[in-house]
């Protein structure tokens, strides 16, 4: 198994990590094949689970710590970085 991948990212979106941006992130990683674990607010989340990232209660600003163990890590750590640092394409 390859070392752990780990990104900072900040949410920017006006509301946060709500159900559609859950999802989405959900969704994206679920097409990866590693362990994701997303770390905020002192909570920590599976990525691939839409309810424990709503649990996180990322507000705009919010800084997630986004680590993916495996095979695929990188690749899945590109696309999450993307769709964040779109602010999961909201219009605000």
């Amino acid at each position: 198994m390859s070392e752990p991948r780990t990104a900072n990212l900040k949410i920017t979106n006006r509301y946060g990590l709500h159900a559609r941006p859950a999802t989405d992130f959900a969704t994206v990683a679920s097409e990866y094949t590693c362990d994701i674990r997303v770390k905020a607010n002192g909570e920590d989340a599976d990525g691939k689970s839409v309810m424990e990232l709503m649990f996180l209660a990322a507000t705009k600003g919010t800084t997630l710590e986004v680590t993916c163990t495996g095979d695929d890590a990188d690749d899945c750590l590109a696309r999450l970085a993307e769709l964040v640092n779109s602010g999961f394409d909201e219009d605000d």
